[in-house]
């Protein structure tokens, strides 16, 4: 049990100086247009591949099932403006319809 209070307590720490760090880089650094560009496109890329894992993968199986669905649902709601919690309502009625249908 004390083990596992300091592995919590070190994710703790290099958590804090992982945030303390980012303060420390120079405006001068993060102000050139490269950073921000790369900046941009690492968090799209991880934002897609965490909503695509989840979508597709059931433990370490691929599964196309009702939120594959769901997911195309949604993209087209975004794609057509909809408010986020629309496309949330829709999200979800279609894979609810959908798992109503039997897949």
């Amino acid at each position: 049990m004390t083990a596992m209070w300091l592995w919590v307590l070190g994710a703790c720490v290099i958590a804090y100086l992982t945030k303390l760090s980012g303060f420390l880089v120079p405006d001068s650094l993060l102000e050139r247009p490269w950073v921000t560009t790369v900046s941009a496109g690492m968090t799209v890329g991880l934002l897609t591949s965490l909503v695509l894992a989840n979508t597709v993968v059931t433990g370490t199986s691929l599964v196309l099932d009702a939120r594959l669905v769901a997911l195309a649902a949604a993209a087209i709601a975004l794609w057509l403006k909809a408010p986020y919690l629309v496309v949330v309502v829709v999200g979800a009625a279609a894979a609810a319809l959908t798992r109503l249908a039997g897949f």
